[in-house]
């Protein structure tokens, strides 16, 4: 295929292109703890503990996320609400009924909308993170790393996809498992919270748990190598968990940036494999960098184009900045023109988005090659709480 074949298929929408730390395949030069296996599937994963379920947990197959705008400017009505939602995630991710269950007074509604009565807990996570105009809203004192993105060149987000003034990532292996928790913290957030925007998510992108095999994009390559071990503790001290340098409340948490990045894939799927690679600058099949053999051998930038993927996304290139990937992909149908409307929901964990996210995504917004297949059309970046205790709730050191 020629050298200008690619250009010629794009369509204008194809053509004004987010970079995208997103699809990246986390690249880096980063050393691997000893392996650990993933939960068997059904089991519990517990909601209490020194940081929040769902960030380094070993990632689940299915995802349901909800940025929320808040209803009133009452601190004590949003801790009622807090109170409430930790309350249901306790027994949602223990396989529980919330309240009094499904059952009840005949004259009123259940407690549990019941789709998920007699299904296992499916490795069950809820993770919540408060947005920058969360603490505007509240009259709250903001983290001094908490700020809104800033805009990357040709991004193009649409407002209706971004923002919210909390989140929350529900990650099962099962679908319905997921669904069904974000569906009845909303219930319990009527009159306080409403979703403003949601994404499903499916086929996890990366991985915390080094044994297992990396996953694919919808691009068909493997994504998310050398991403953080949900092991290391040294790494996620170093560059994932909120350490004294952040308010006590946060303090064991993380900044959440996520990104809903448009792939087009028609245009894709017509590219020669040998252009597709040199974008990357990974082989397709095994997924080994140019200059290497295996997936995980050694990045060597000078063996990659100048505008490949992973040279420019590597933490070599970057000195050493590395974020904790947990992506996922999605299809919302189509867009009305029969292209899907299909791409990657990325999640990136930081303990910082200045020395995160942020260099990385500036690094690939200037001249990643992949640009040209891709849009970023959602945003959002949240200030994650640490654990909750048993006799706590999220965000109460905050509301306090």
């Amino acid at each position: 295929m020629p050298d200008l074949s690619r250009r010629r298929l794009l369509t204008g929408a194809g053509l004004a292109m987010g970079a995208g730390a997103a699809a990246a395949a986390g690249t880096g030069l980063i050393r691997q703890p000893e392996p650990v296996r993933p939960d068997p599937a059904g089991a519990v994963v517990p909601f209490h503990g020194a940081h929040q379920a769902g960030i380094a947990t070993p990632v689940q197959g299915r995802l349901h996320f909800a940025a929320f705008d808040l209803s009133t400017g009452s601190r004590e009505e949003v801790r009622a609400m807090l109170k409430a939602w930790t309350a249901a995630a306790v027994r949602m991710t223990a396989a529980q009924e919330i309240g009094g269950g499904a059952t009840g007074a005949e004259l009123a509604p259940p407690d549990d909308t019941g789709e998920a009565i007699g299904l296992p807990a499916s490795r069950l996570t809820l993770t919540v993170g408060f947005g920058p105009s969360f603490f505007d809203r509240l009259k709250l004192p903001r983290p001094a790393r908490l700020k809104e993105l800033p805009h990357f060149p040709v991004d193009r987000l649409d407002p209706a996809r971004s923002g919210g003034d909390l989140c929350v990532q529900a990650c099962a292996d099962d679908p319905q498992v997921a669904v069904h928790a974000v569906r009845n913290l909303v219930r319990i957030g009527f009159g306080t919270a409403a979703i403003r925007w949601s994404q499903l998510g499916f086929g996890k992108t990366s991985s915390t748990t080094p044994d297992v095999r990396t996953p694919r994009n919808l691009m068909g390559f493997k994504d998310g190598t050398n991403n953080i071990a949900g092991t290391d503790g040294g790494k996620l001290d170093e560059h994932v968990w909120v350490g004294a340098e952040g308010p006590e409340w946060l303090r064991g948490g993380s900044y959440l940036v996520a990104r809903r990045i448009r792939m087009h894939i028609e245009t894709w799927d017509r590219t020669s494999l040998k252009e597709q690679e040199d974008i990357f600058g990974r082989t397709k099949r095994e997924g080994a960098p140019y200059g290497g053999v295996r997936e995980h051998d050694s990045v060597v930038l000078d063996k990659m184009p100048i505008d490949a993927h992973v040279r420019l996304a590597n933490p070599a290139a970057l000195g050493g900045v590395t974020i904790l990937r947990r992506g996922y992909s999605f299809t919302d149908g189509s867009d009305g023109l029969g292209r899907l409307e299909a791409g990657l929901f990325f999640l990136a964990y930081q303990r910082d988005p200045e020395k995160g996210f942020i260099p990385i995504q500036r690094a690939l917004a200037a001249k990643d090659s992949l640009n040209e297949y891709i849009q970023h059309v959602g945003s959002g970046i949240f200030a994650c709480p640490g654990g909750v205790r048993p006799d706590s709730f999220w965000g109460a050191g905050l509301l306090a």
